[in-house]
């Protein structure tokens, strides 16, 4: 069966294929400055008619910013092609963005901006400077009052400044306006030329997917506008279709080879903010690829989704009474029902009670973290845990074991982290827009090239060991076994190995542990 392009192992073909491509890139020294800079590469193993068995390499985006190397299948539809239509289409939008840049520096708008400025400032200084005129007024009314003045006279003097006020404010507004006429007459011209540069970027885009035409296992083509309008009701993402997986594909059903097995792994260093390390296999980024291999697959027969994959093994029960049950949950079952099916933690208690009432999963653990996990009951077990859990009152330890040394025995890691749409379920750290995570760490030992350490969370973002961990601004050694952030193996290596918290119906404190089995 052909490979699950978004979680996989390997198969040992597409290692030796991808070997084979990692010794002829070490030869490109052309290309060895960009490649360091980080670059995910593809191969495919196909069989020719004649039951002949090799290989097909590919890169995602391009290389030297071209799509035409030898060794690797050319792009679907090569939009970089110099005489092209995209390259005309794109210099009309490059004409676009030098007339928008040249009006909004041109020295006619920095004029009507600074008369605007100007009269703006000169008229909230006169309104100032009225208000505090109009205050020195008031004093004296009110010092006249009190000697006994003629009060019609004070009451309509304030009414008078009153209304002077409200006529000098609208003075300033009409003095303001004026002056902007030659603004907003500038402005609108800049305004015109943005909306048609609008206008031909979403034509050139449109224009673009619907040259793209891909094909499925069965012969049938499709445009890539076509794709992601029946998947999603959308238009496709930029760069859509221009991953290695789309092209490998493409060229093997045009070719007539018949794929067999295929990888996408990564060479140099890693993006900024997303985890990849080089020499590392990756699924197909959900974004841009997922639609499309949905699409390209029909016709091959593919592996199943190893995540939709039933978990047989029985929950072991830590702990129980009318309130609680614990459990030590085994890698790769579901805390809750989620969208890639397969039984569930929750899903195996509402069985196990079922008159319980609001029996609820009182908090999460990823589906391949083993370990403790609290279900509540009764509703108001779960609430009380619940406000333990978000009072931070409740400590959680995580054991897990690391690919690589870890230097320094304890510390801290402290990096904001934020979900990587395009290559979900991934997330990455994210210095501008994350969620802040931080974690505490003890080294417990090392031995084999591996470092076995507790975790202690003092945030609970999605993720955020496995990132804390395999980052290079955190321990730059990822869990063992991590199929979305270092490499895969028979499981992740990652245990919930205790659990202090306060009995919802007593208030006494309980510390629940569970040894790895690893």
């Amino acid at each position: 069966m052909f490979t699950f392009p978004f979680c996989y192992t390997p198969h040992p073909l597409v290692e030796m294929a991808a070997g084979c491509l990692r010794s002829y890139l070490d030869k490109r020294a052309d290309l060895a400055d960009e490649l360091q800079s980080g670059k995910m590469m593809g191969v495919l193993v196909v069989e020719n008619s004649v039951g002949e068995v090799g290989y097909l390499a590919a890169f995602s985006g391009n290389l030297s910013h071209s799509n035409d190397h030898d060794f690797f299948v050319p792009a679907v539809y090569d939009i970089l092609c110099p005489d092209g239509e995209f390259k005309r289409r794109e210099a009309e939008i490059t004409e676009i963005n030098r007339r928008v840049d040249q009006a909004e520096r041109c020295e006619a708008m920095a004029e009507a901006r600074s008369a605007v400025d100007e009269v703006r400032m000169r008229g909230e200084k006169a309104v100032a400077d009225y208000r505090a005129y109009m205050a020195q007024c008031k004093a004296e009314r009110q010092r006249l009052r009190a000697n006994g003045g003629d009060t019609a006279a004070l009451v309509a003097e304030s009414q008078y400044q009153k209304a002077e006020l409200k006529r000098l404010r609208r003075r300033v507004d009409g003095e303001v306006r004026l002056a902007g006429s030659r603004l907003s007459a500038l402005e609108a011209e800049v305004a015109t030329l943005k909306e048609e540069r609008r206008r031909l970027s979403e034509s050139l885009q449109r224009w673009i997917f619907d040259r793209f035409v891909m094909l499925d296992a069965k012969g049938d083509r499709r445009t890539l506008t076509q794709i992601f309008a029946d998947a999603r009701g959308e238009l496709p993402p930029a760069g859509a279709g221009e991953c290695a997986a789309p092209k490998l594909l493409q060229y093997a059903y045009v070719n007539g080879y018949r794929p067999l097995a295929m990888g996408e792994f990564w060479v140099g260093k890693s993006p900024v903010g997303e985890l990849r390390r080089d020499g590392c296999f990756y699924g197909a980024c959900k974004g841009k690829c997922e639609p499309i291999l949905n699409y390209m697959l029909q016709g091959l027969r593919v592996e199943p989704n190893p995540l939709e994959s039933a978990h047989k093994e029985e929950l072991r029960t830590v702990y129980e009474d009318g309130s609680l049950w614990v459990v030590d949950k085994p890698s790769g079952m579901l805390s809750a029902p989620g969208k890639v099916g397969g039984v569930s933690v929750a899903e195996i208690a509402r069985q196990r009670f079922p008159e319980a009432s609001g029996l609820m999963v009182v908090h999460r653990l990823d589906m391949h973290t083993s370990g403790l996990l609290v279900v509540a009951k009764t509703r108001g077990a779960f609430v009380a845990l619940r406000r333990q859990f978000e009072a931070k009152e409740v400590k959680k330890t995580y054991t897990a074991l690391l690919d690589g040394n870890v230097a320094s025995d304890e510390g801290s890691i402290s990096l904001p982290l934020s979900a990587d749409w395009h290559n979900r379920p991934r997330q990455k750290v994210d210095y501008a827009d994350g969620k802040e995570a931080v974690t505490l760490y003890r080294v417990l030992g090392r031995g084999g090239g591996m470092t076995r350490v507790e975790f202690n969370p003092v945030t609970g973002r999605t993720h955020q060991l496995r990132v804390h961990a395999a980052s290079a601004d955190g321990l730059n050694a990822p869990i063992h076994g991590d199929a979305l952030y270092g490499t895969p193996d028979s499981r992740l290596c990652l245990h919930a190995s205790c659990i202090t918290f306060r009995h919802p119906d007593t208030g006494e404190w309980m510390t629940l542990e569970s040894t790895p089995g690893f």
